[in-house]
């Protein structure tokens, strides 16, 4: 297994989408890119993979 593949990611397209339901509007390039170096400032990513491992029942 090759483990540097990504598993899970984030598109502009999902950020759009948000901004179009919180804001009502589209963002422009300079607001996706200030965006999209912070979220991964606001995502716990241990915690995140701690709540899969226990909802798969993975065994200690």
């Amino acid at each position: 297994m090759n483990r540097k593949k990504i598993v899970y990611s984030i598109c502009i397209d999902d950020i759009h989408r948000v901004a179009a339901q919180e804001l009502g509007r589209d963002l422009t390039e300079t607001e996706i890119f200030e965006i999209s170096n912070k979220i991964g400032d606001y995502i716990d990513w241990y915690q995140a993979i701690e709540n899969a491992i226990a909802d798969c029942r993975v065994p200690a």
